[in-house]
């Protein structure tokens, strides 16, 4: 081994040449052979082979595991850039440019910035999803009032924006539909309390018993949208509004069943103003009542008990009632002309309120309809009664006008004479009208009977009986004044013959016989065969008493009737009133 170096005296330094030289001097001091020399020199030149293999072999591993961190540090950033959803990154070095160390150091703060981004975008991934399954878990149910949803696992290897937008958007979307949730929620919670308000329930306790977070006191955001709580408040709305419903048909029952009995104890309004909040909503549809305790369960019971109390006041006025709707139907048929037993009805009445076989409401409700009935037949009646009146009226007017005809002093100028003048001149005018009148009420008279199947009677007589008596009478009135007149014609000429042969002749001056005042006549109708008046059954009087005692007057005439009858409709109905009673008994009502 040559000596390559020796000590530089002035560096002061110890190099392989200096040490070997020392090494020499020391052989030669000692003595060594050179074979021993040459021995250990080659051991010399074996270790330094060693510590040269030593330093290469880690030289060697320090460049492979910087090839490797820089291998991996490059694999690191393509992770990272993949991750990140980035194709490529501003800044990053070329792969070929520099050493190693050079292309590590160039490639560090390119990683250090993507690491620093990458834990961003992690906490915002977190963050979403945390978000996303907290409304997840909100919508499903599985969320506690006050409880937090567990961290989310962040997916890693997709960081992307893309992947961060469609978590966003989903995050949107569960926002919306927690939104529209709340709002149903809101909604629902708002009618329960309208509902409760209306129905006089605790709103409280309603509402809490579907979920505890609906009450008041717990902020908007944290009520339960769930589909639980959804489906259990759509159900309590629900029964609120069935149950709103059954107890205003109720309450309106109720209300029905009110005015009624005041109309029927005509109660005064005074008294039935203190049920105005029952009776308000009688014709009201269920969305119209809103006031706060209009279907109270309280206000229900309130309505029941005075119902009670108003049927039993009514039970115990049932007969006053019953009377009453009595009158109510005779004083119809009496103006519609029409006879009733009315004894015989009001005995029935009395029989089956003491009996107790039938229910005051079923009884005072066929009365209603007895009187429906009559008030139909006295309206099907009304035309015919009308010309019956003015028929009798006419007949009143015709019987006067002869009365007044056989005055002689008609036309004196004494006090109301031009009175009498001007009624004379429209009571011919109506008496040339009768018989137009008569045919005509016949004719209605006979389609009325057709129509019906029944016999029009007027006070007890058939009225076509009394027409067809009226006719034959003013036939044989017309036949005694043509009888008269020729009399009188032959008297006059019988007097005109005594003159001639006698020269002598009755003064005018002189008066024939005693005067005739006119006046009203002692039986109401007239001497002539006029209908009387009476016969109306005191038309312009429609109480029951006129009604009965006019029948009663009617039924006395049938024992003491006159031989030559004053007028012809009291004979007339006298006979109808026989003939009918010797074939058949006349029913109580047409």
């Amino acid at each position: 081994m040559a000596v390559t170096g020796a000590q530089n005296p002035l560096l002061g330094e110890t190099t392989c040449g200096s040490l070997l030289q020392q090494l020499q001097q020391i052989w030669d001091e000692v003595g060594e052979t050179d074979e021993e020399r040459d021995k250990m020199l080659l051991q010399l030149e074996q270790e330094c082979l060693d510590v040269y293999k030593r330093k290469v072999d880690r030289a060697s591993k320090s460049r492979a595991q910087l090839l490797q961190d820089l291998a991996d540090s490059k694999l690191e950033l393509s992770r990272l850039l993949s991750a990140l959803g980035e194709k490529s990154f501003v800044g990053l070095p070329d792969n070929s440019m520099g050493t190693i160390k050079e292309q590590l150091a160039a490639i560090a703060p390119v990683l250090e910035q993507l690491w620093k981004q990458k834990e961003e975008r992690v906490k915002e991934f977190a963050e979403v999803q945390s978000q996303i399954q907290k409304i997840c878990g909100e919508i499903a149910g599985n969320l506690k009032l006050g409880e937090q949803a567990g961290t989310p696992t962040v997916d890693e290897s997709d960081l992307s924006l893309k992947k961060l937008d469609e978590f966003q958007s989903q995050l949107q979307e569960l926002q919306k539909e927690k939104s529209d949730r709340l709002h149903k929620v809101l909604d629902f919670v708002s009618t329960v309390h309208d509902l409760c308000a209306v129905l006089g329930m605790d709103f409280f306790s309603t509402i809490t018993e579907v979920h505890p977070s609906l009450n008041d006191s717990i902020g908007v955001q944290s009520k339960s949208i769930s589909n639980d709580t959804l489906s259990r408040l759509a159900k309590t709305v629900l029964l609120l509004k069935e149950d709103k419903q059954q107890k205003l048909q109720k309450l309106q029952e109720l209300a029905a069943q009110l005015s009624d009995l005041w109309n029927l104890m005509d109660t005064p309004v005074e008294e039935r103003s203190l049920f105005d909040h029952i009776t308000c909503n009688m014709s009201a549809s269920v969305e119209e009542v809103t006031i706060p305790g209009a279907l109270a369960l309280d206000l229900i019971e309130q309505a029941e008990v005075e119902v009670e109390r108003l049927d039993q006041l009514k039970a115990s006025k049932m007969k006053e009632i019953a009377f009453k709707k009595q009158t109510e139907l005779e004083e119809i048929y009496a103006r519609a002309h029409i006879e009733i037993d009315t004894e015989a009805a009001r005995q029935r009445i009395m029989a089956l309120i003491d009996s107790g076989d039938v229910e005051p409401s079923e009884l005072l409700a066929d009365m209603d309809n007895q009187i429906v009935k009559a008030k139909e037949e006295s309206l099907s009646r009304k035309e015919i009664l009308e010309k019956v009146e003015k028929w009798m009226s006419t007949c009143e007017e015709e019987s006067w006008l002869e009365d007044y005809n056989r005055d002689e002093n008609r036309y004196n100028s004494s006090r109301g004479a031009h009175i009498n003048l001007k009624r004379a001149e429209k009571a011919r005018i109506l008496v040339n009208k009768i018989p137009a009148l008569v045919d005509s009420l016949v004719a209605k008279t006979r389609a009325w009977e057709e129509e019906r199947g029944l016999q029009f009677s007027y006070d007890g007589v058939p009225l076509l009986a009394m027409l067809e008596e009226y006719a034959m009478l003013r036939q044989d009135r017309e036949e005694e004044k043509r009888r008269t007149r020729d009399q009188k014609r032959f008297h006059e000429q019988l007097n005109t013959e005594q003159e001639a042969m006698f020269g002598s002749r009755p003064s005018p001056n002189r008066p024939l016989g005693p005067k005739k005042v006119v006046g009203p006549r002692a039986n109401g109708g007239a001497s002539n065969g006029t209908p009387s008046r009476r016969l109306s059954l005191n038309i312009h009087q429609t109480g029951g008493n006129s009604v009965r005692s006019a029948s009663k007057e009617r039924r006395n005439s049938h024992d003491h009737r006159p031989a030559a009858p004053a007028n012809y409709v009291a004979m007339a109905k006298e006979d109808a009133a026989l003939h009918v009673s010797g074939c058949d008994t006349l029913p109580a009502s047409p």
